[in-house]
């Protein structure tokens, strides 16, 4: 296990290492260098020995390691070893999306409901999850323990859905909406601002034009 704080940094660079052993594991590779990863995923050796010795020591001198074992070993990290319950808030073009992405299930995220306050969606299905009344979130909450809630309604709403997901113990937020919501600590959020990063690559794309 590791010890002290894993830096934000680091645990954001975790799914990177496990979608690039997963591609290697396809692709029937057993066993592989930092040196050979470092050239696959962009970082340095080093910056991938460091990032791994914070999990433990996963590689042997002169081996390098063990494709399959590293790549189970990040899942467990990752908390890919359990499955997780979650629902959408908001049944507009976002969280339709979403739905229908299907790649959440094969990492065990569950999409067990959707909720609305326009009456015209409540109702409707996406990939057979119906679109419920928001009205009845908390008794929906109640009776169905939900692990993560994406939030994808407007900025307006937002903070008080959020207000109603802690409410009825929802201890993960995966928040659509621009706005940063106020939570309690135990509560994690994570943000996807696409005006924030949209305006990112307008940035670089500005400095690109000057060349």
């Amino acid at each position: 296990m590791p010890n002290g704080k894993i830096s934000m940094a680091v645990i954001r660079r975790l799914p990177k290492y496990h979608r690039y052993l997963q591609e290697l594991l396809e692709k029937d590779v057993k066993r592989i260098s930092s040196k050979e990863l470092s050239e696959i995923i962009g970082f340095t050796a080093s910056q991938i020995r460091q990032d791994l010795n914070n999990f433990g020591g996963f590689g042997q001198q002169g081996y390098g390691y063990n494709v399959e074992e590293l790549f189970n070993e990040i899942a467990k990290i990752l908390g890919l070893s359990k499955s997780y319950n979650t629902i959408i808030i908001g049944a507009g073009n976002m969280g339709q999306a979403l739905a229908n992405y299907t790649s959440f299930e094969k990492f065990g995220f569950h999409l067990n409901a959707m909720f609305d306050i326009n009456p015209r969606l409540v109702g409707l299905k996406m990939r057979d999850v119906e679109v419920l009344d928001m009205h009845n979130i908390k008794a929906f909450l109640q009776e169905s323990p939900t692990d993560i809630a994406f939030i994808c309604t407007n900025r307006d709403g937002a903070q008080r859905v959020a207000d109603q997901l802690v409410e009825g113990g929802v201890k993960a937020i995966w928040n659509f909406a621009p706005v940063d919501l106020k939570v309690p600590e135990d509560v994690i959020v994570e943000n996807v601002h696409l005006i924030e990063n949209l305006l990112t690559l307008s940035y670089f794309l500005k400095g690109i034009a000057k060349k």
